[in-house]
């Protein structure tokens, strides 16, 4: 097959590497000509895919700038950002402007899938009329369907192939022709009833995370007052063999899901009249943790009679995940933030960012970090991480992720 991908980031560009290894010819759209350019030096840019195997498929994979190369694909599959406004509402801006220059493109016979993250109903009622401009009938001269991504960055023991792959169409035709293409690159396909079911289980999926890491933060912030140890709570209900699913505190949520489609959801379930109180709370539960952090840390100079201002803080971990490099929605910057705008001084070490523009910062090795600092917080623990240093070196250590629980003698203050 010919397949076309348009937004060739962390989703679409290992969808494209997979379909080239399964002995297909992918078409990669992008309106990012840096992308565009280093894909056609086979140098990649998302840590999943190493430049060697984009050397590989470099026959397979052709990059383009270009909406009209599209025209010589059996399938295209829509994989660009579905951010959130600065209002916490769906921002469809590239998901619309994609799909009008796909329109205007768009071949009879062809199948267009949607995998970016939307709430229920965007396949149906905005990819439809917008791709039904080119003179044809979605369900009868093209095919359209929804199949969530469910890319993690940075995970080893699931892939694309033994992943389960949810697919909805438009019409059991379409169900069908979208099953067939993903069948290509996936062990397990689970066709559902409708695009709709599709969208929602998507955003189930991540709610679920969203609101049990909720409320592990909520009663983090209540031990915090109570004096109690949060993760060891967590590690005592843990050992329940039933009725209890492990979820631990954390400095916020990142990436791009977790913080972005709970909202998703509740904007759409504004339109029938049914907010959804709880699944809000949740998110703004996990919003106020970056801030409720910068406080730990500045409680924790205080007992040392040390203000924030001048303070040499070394924050260990800036991406939002252990083992990537991924900044997206990340807590630590926004920690990095309240601290600075308190007269922090602030370093970091993390060996999977070398640099944070934004704070003119660059990485510095974890013992030049460590050096003359006045409190070292964990924010994300990276493999490889040397707890040993940490706490030789630091005077303070403030730990957001649990890692010193239980393992050294000394003083650590812990979320």
């Amino acid at each position: 097959m010919n397949v076309g991908i348009v937004g060739l980031g962390y989703v679409g560009l290992p969808l494209a590497v997979s379909f080239c290894e399964a002995g297909h010819n992918v078409v990669g759209v992008d309106v990012d000509p840096r992308k565009v350019d280093a894909l056609k030096r086979a140098k990649s840019y998302i840590e999943d895919v190493p430049s060697e195997t984009l050397e590989a498929i470099s026959e397979r994979l052709c990059a383009s700038l270009r909406f009209a190369d599209l025209t010589r694909c059996d399938a295209v599959i829509i994989a660009v950002p579905t951010p959130l406004t600065r209002n916490r509402e769906p921002d469809l801006g590239p998901l619309l402007a994609a799909s009008a220059a796909i329109a205007a493109v768009l071949q009879r016979g062809q199948l267009v899938v949607l995998e970016s993250t939307t709430y229920p109903g965007t396949t149906r009622e905005r990819l439809v009329p917008l791709l039904e401009e080119s003179g044809l009938a979605a369900g009868s001269d093209f095919n359209l369907a929804f199949s969530p991504e469910r890319v993690d960055p940075g995970r080893t023991d699931y892939s694309m192939r033994n992943t389960p792959k949810v697919v909805g169409g438009l019409t059991e035709a379409c169900l069908a022709r979208a099953a067939a293409l993903y069948g290509e690159i996936c062990e397990e396909i689970v066709p559902v009833s409708t695009p709709e079911v599709a969208e929602l289980t998507k955003l189930l999926e991540n709610i679920f995370r969203s609101v049990n890491i909720a409320l592990v933060n909520e009663l983090a912030m209540l031990c915090d007052r109570m004096n109690i140890d949060i993760w060891e709570v967590v590690d005592a209900a843990s050992t329940k063999p039933y009725g209890f699913m492990r979820f631990e505190p954390g400095p916020g949520m990142g990436g791009h899901c977790l913080p972005v489609d709970p909202f998703y959801l509740a904007w759409r379930a504004r339109e029938f009249g049914s907010p959804t109180d709880f699944i809000e709370l949740a998110g703004e539960v996990n919003q106020a943790m970056p801030r409720f952090c910068a406080e730990k840390v500045t409680r924790a100079l205080n007992e040392t009679s040390k203000p924030v201002r001048g303070s040499r803080i070394a924050i260990l971990g800036v991406s939002y995940k252990s083992g990537v490099g991924d900044l997206r929605e990340s807590p630590a910057l926004k920690i990095m933030d309240i601290l600075s705008e308190q007269g922090g001084e602030l370093c970091y070490h993390d060996a999977y960012v070398p640099a944070l523009a934004d704070f003119d910062l660059r990485s510095e090795p974890l013992a030049d970090a460590l050096d003359d600092c006045d409190v070292a917080v964990i924010v994300t623990a990276h493999p490889g991480l040397d707890l040993d240093l940490v706490t030789d070196r630091a005077p303070i250590i403030v730990d957001f992720r649990g890692v010193t629980a239980g393992k050294y003698s000394r003083e650590v203050v812990r979320l």
